[in-house]
């Protein structure tokens, strides 16, 4: 069975109402990136950081996954599908999908500060106060600016073995997420889909600007009737 490894931005996640990573004016919410998303932000206003993620994570339970959700999901029936999402959403695996890799962590769940690798699911707000079991204080589950990602090298592992790559909603200009698209196999065919698709053409890409719920469909048609 053929491998097909996807990877989604945020740009798949907007279309069901969730807001893109930075507004135009460079703020996300209305705060400085660094005061919600760094090392730095969470130890000088652990508050904001947790009222923040709690915001976020409030919004996620009001949405649903869209069509280019759910168009991923039928590519199961013909390929070896694994995606990987810069996304902390959930809605790949609400739509249905059964491997899904997040690169930048997971909004449903927290971790100890104690120790990284006690994660717990967590669909509720996050408050100071709210230890793990070594006492320790629970921090959003989240990747933050200057923190090393944990999972790069199974997604790297991963694309190596692409017959088949389809990138949706990013720029692929942020790294270390961009660097992904170096690792696949030089005869792997590219389907990139983005309203404003920021990558030069060459042979072997396929590039549809067209937001994901309009080209995923599109992609997934030609591949499944192929």
């Amino acid at each position: 069975m053929k491998k097909i490894v996807v990877l989604t931005g945020a740009g798949i996640s907007a279309e069901s109402g969730i807001n893109t990573f930075r507004d135009a004016d460079g703020l996300w919410e209305g705060h400085d990136i660094m005061e919600v998303a760094s090392p730095i932000g969470w130890s000088n206003n652990p508050t904001l950081v947790l009222d923040f993620y709690n915001k976020r994570r409030s919004q996620l339970h009001t949405v649903l996954p869209n069509k280019a959700h759910t168009s991923l999901v039928s590519l199961e029936q013909a390929y070896e599908v694994s995606i990987i999402t810069q996304n902390v959403d959930d809605l790949h695996e609400r739509a249905g999908s059964s491997s899904v890799i997040h690169l930048h962590g997971e909004l449903l769940k927290v971790r100890s500060q104690f120790d990284e690798d006690l994660i717990l699911d967590w669909k509720h707000d996050l408050n100071m106060g709210d230890f793990c079991e070594h006492n320790s204080q629970l921090r959003p589950h989240i990747v933050w600016f200057g923190e090393e990602v944990p999972m790069l090298e199974r997604a790297i592992g991963i694309t190596e073995q692409a017959d088949i790559l389809i990138i949706i909603g990013t720029s692929m200009q942020v790294y270390p997420a961009a660097s992904l698209l170096q690792y696949a196999p030089p005869s792997t065919p590219i389907y990139f889909i983005d309203p404003k698709p920021a990558i030069s053409p060459k042979e072997g890409l396929t590039i549809l600007a067209e937001k994901a719920t309009v080209g995923v469909p599109m992609v997934v048609s030609e591949l499944m009737s192929s």
